[in-house]
């Protein structure tokens, strides 16, 4: 996998925790920031497709039926 350097300044007690967090999996500060990162970028695409999705379907008037949404509230509510 191609890599590129990234230089960003977070405040000085995330450094300190990362660092902790780093000695205590083993792991290096580099990798953990770099897993986080991309965590944090592949959950913010999702919701933003999700969220694209939706309008494009709410814009069609793609809405659940009234049995839909009471199935889907008696689900969640108990």
């Amino acid at each position: 996998m191609e890599t590129a350097i990234l230089s960003l300044r977070v405040p000085q007690e995330v450094k300190e925790q990362l660092s902790k967090l780093a000695k205590a999996t083993h792991r290096s500060q580099s990798f953990l920031g770099s897993d986080a990162i991309r965590r944090y970028v592949e959950l913010e695409s999702w919701q933003i497709a999700e969220i694209q999705q939706a309008i494009t379907e709410a814009d069609r008037n793609e809405f659940a039926s009234d049995d839909e949404f009471n199935a889907i509230v008696k689900k969640y509510a108990g």
